[in-house]
């Protein structure tokens, strides 16, 4: 034991002696012979000394700056190989070692790998050049080092060329994880990947976003500074500065890990494959190289702590690569960890859920101010960068909103006020339609019932009106394909075989009081019932009929307001639902100028003026429900035509049957054939008197045209005929009056009514 502490004593004071390189062996730090030879790179000396800013001669320098730390690291590969020698590990072989100073330069590191790769067992220490090395046998097996990144690299190249295995102990760019340019590299410690990984998982769990970063002029510093800068990104972090100062500063106060060594080495045409299976233990964990040539450890955390004017660096927690988590040791770090998070270091105030990040002059993104999510737009993250739209099909949202709301389906439901009240006023109708079909029931031989038509046609139409106040309930409720196909169709043709019903019964009142013969003959040729009420209706139907094959209405869900989904019926077609409304509205205008025509005839049991008021209540009714129907939106959509129906039914149920319900239950006195006939007789007589004056006012327009300029020899004979004209005007009357009041009564005990 003595002695070994003299040889490193020796040792070390050759190696803090600046040496001059004279020969090949004099620039080998440390050799050992043995059958398998393993190289070590270390940087055991701080940087070369030059006597010139630029070297003039290609010669390797001296080195200074001895680096015990890493000297330690040499004297524990030296220890590892001898206590595999003393072992039974590797019986009967012995294995040697050649390690190098690389005095943290790539020319003396390269000087290196040129003896590591030259001829094993040759006098001449040179490389070959081959364009196969399978057969190749080199000086040395395998190379411990480098430990600088940008010094791994360059070995590497030049290892690859005979995929020498090199495992680093300190080497951690990320780039040396690509096997496709670094196949026979391997280390035991992790990426600089998962360092900065965990860098920027510690500063986002300590709620910072505003940091500087300062590196080291190198390989390892400006790749570690660029994958760092990227995860921060990702992390919402932002790099205040970035500072790069110059590489290889001597730092005696960092704590260096001493690399483990191997503990097996077998057959070198299987090192390289042996190596990256290999997996060894601690004591406590199992250590593996994964695809990447990366060993699966983790980082220590620590905390760099002044008190009393002592620094102090303990451990807090432990990173755990796999995982992606830090793993403290005690309570008490647990607590200083926690510590982490009271330090503010932001450049803005981060924005709460329901806001988002607008970027302001500032060049960094966590300079921002924080404005809330617009309508339909939320967030439910802090320090968004922009709100999500929400679907708005489907959803919807308020202002500075932190989720979607799903949207309400609306429709005229059963449960709203306004449905009630259009249902009762149908079921009302509906009563009224019973009501006035019991009465003319019960009141079937009047002459009000008989001028009405008879039952048979006052019972189509209070069916046609009671269907018409029935349809009304398909407009309400949540609208069904059956219930959308069914209402218009279901009015449509109701409505229309109850207005074919009034325009029978307006040619049939003006069929019988009418007194010119050639209209007489015209309405007698026309008035064909049944043909004419089936023609009306079944236009209707065929209308419909192509309509629901064509173009059916179906369901809808109108999705154009911000916060509901209107769920209604699509026509189908505009063009055939405005046809079926204006076929009606033909009808119906039809109906108006024949009931207009024969609006003065009898009062009692004439319809004709009470048709036509109802017809005027229908086109005001639906010449006002256009405009209100195309500018309506929503769910009251339906109410608006429900209106019109109960508007314009109601209108014609009142205008036809409540006068003669009122004259049956009111004025029954009326309601007798004689009172009937002697109706009949006054009009008859009126009409007759009236006929007869307009024949004497032509007879009379056209004497005094001849009488106009009389000679005056003529003049006394002009006022003598003008004074017997008053008894031949009613002698004139008197006879026609008693001609055409026979007539007149004959014609209408003949008529129908």
């Amino acid at each position: 034991m003595a002695l070994f502490i003299v040889v490193i004593t020796c040792f070390v004071i050759i190696l803090d002696t600046p040496q001059s390189c004279h020969t090949p062996d004099d620039f080998v730090a440390v050799t050992s012979p043995g059958h398998i030879m393993i190289g070590g790179l270390f940087a055991i000396h701080e940087k070369m000394l030059s006597t010139d800013d630029h070297p003039r001669r290609p010669q390797i320098q001296k080195c200074v700056g001895f680096e015990i730390s890493v000297f330690l690291q040499t004297l524990a590969m030296i220890h590892s190989i001898e206590m595999i020698n003393n072992s039974t590990l590797l019986s009967g072989v012995k294995l040697g070692y050649e390690i190098y100073d690389t005095c943290t330069e790539v020319t003396a590191a390269m000087a290196a790998t040129l003896r590591f790769l030259s001829k094993f067992n040759c006098s001449r220490e040179t490389v070959t050049f081959q364009c196969d090395y399978s057969s190749y046998m080199p000086r040395v097996k395998a190379v411990i080092g480098a430990g600088y990144s940008e010094i791994s690299m360059a070995v590497s190249r030049m290892l690859n060329l005979q995929l020498m295995p090199q495992v680093s102990y300190e080497s951690t760019a990320e780039i040396l994880s690509d096997k496709i340019r670094f196949p026979s590299f391997l280390r035991t410690v992790p990426s600089d990947f998962y360092q900065t990984k965990a860098m920027a998982h510690l500063i986002r769990q300590s709620g910072w976003n505003w940091v500087g970063a300062i590196t080291t002029d190198d390989d390892y510093g400006r790749l570690a500074l660029n994958t760092f800068a990227i995860q921060a990104a990702e992390n919402n972090v932002c790099i205040a500065f970035k500072e790069v100062l110059p590489a290889f500063l001597a730092d005696n106060t960092i704590d260096v890990r001493i690399n483990q060594t191997l503990e097996k080495i077998i057959a070198e045409a299987q090192l390289l494959a042996v190596l990256k299976n290999v997996t060894f233990t601690d004591g406590r964990s199992s250590f593996h190289f994964d695809a990447h040539g990366d060993l699966n450890t983790g980082y220590d955390v620590v905390f760099w702590k002044e008190t009393n004017g002592l620094m102090t660096v303990t451990k807090m927690a432990e990173y755990d690569l796999q995982r992606d988590v830090f793993i403290t040791t005690s309570q008490e770090t647990k607590r200083e960890f926690r510590k982490l998070q009271q330090i503010l270091s932001k450049c803005s105030k981060e924005c709460s859920p329901g806001q988002m990040k607008k970027t302001t002059g500032s060049p960094h993104s966590c300079c921002y101010e924080c404005v809330s999510c617009p309508e339909n737009h939320y967030s439910n993250e802090t320090d968004m960068d922009h709100c999500l739209l929400c679907n708005n099909e489907t959803h919807w949202a308020p202002v500075r909103s932190t989720t979607c709301f799903e949207k309400e389906v609306e429709y005229l439901d059963w449960d709203d006020s306004l449905a009630h009240l259009l249902i009762a006023l149908s079921l009302l109708g509906i009563a009224f339609v019973l009501a006035i079909g019991i009465i003319f029931t019960r009141n079937l031989k009047t002459p009000v019932v008989k001028s009405s038509g008879g039952l048979v046609v006052c019972y189509v139409m209070l069916i046609c009106h009671a269907l018409n106040f029935a349809s009304t309930g398909f407009f309400i409720g949540e609208p069904q394909d059956f219930a959308c196909k069914t209402r218009q169709t279901l009015f449509g043709v109701s409505f229309t075989l109850c207005v074919s019903c009034i325009l029978t019964k307006s040619l049939k009142i003006l069929l019988a009081f009418s007194f010119d013969p050639k209209l007489t003959t015209f309405l007698k040729c026309l008035y064909r019932p049944v043909p004419i009420v089936l023609t009306c209706t079944g236009i209707q139907v065929v209308i419909c009929t192509l309509w629901l094959v064509l173009a059916a209405p179906t369901v809808e869900e109108n999705i154009s307001l911000p916060r509901v989904i209107i769920l209604e019926c699509e026509e189908g077609s505009a063009l055939a639902f405005g046809t079926m409304l204006g076929y009606i509205a033909v009808l119906a205008f039809v109906c108006f100028v024949f009931a207009f025509k024969g609006r003065k005839l009898p009062e009692n049991y004439n319809e004709a003026k009470f048709l036509t008021f109802g017809m005027l209540i229908y086109f005001i009714a639906w010449i006002t429900f256009i405009p209100i129907y195309t500018t309506t939106f929503g769910k009251y959509l339906p109410a608006v035509e429900i209106i019109v129906i109960l508007i314009s039914n109601y209108g014609i149920l009142c205008c036809t049957f409540f006068p003669k319900c009122y004259i049956i239950l009111c004025k029954q006195k009326t309601n007798t054939k004689s009172a009937f006939l002697q109706m009949v007789y006054n009009y008859s007589s009126h009409s007759v008197d009236s006929l007869a004056l307009s024949h004497v006012s032509l007879d009379s327009t056209s004497h005094d045209t001849a009488t106009a300029n009389p000679s005056p020899g003529n003049k006394k004979a002009a006022c003598q005929n003008q004074n017997h004209l008053p008894a031949q005007v009613l002698a004139h009357t008197g006879t026609a009056k008693t001609m055409k009041v026979s007539k007149t009564l004959h014609q209408k005990r003949s008529s129908s009514i």
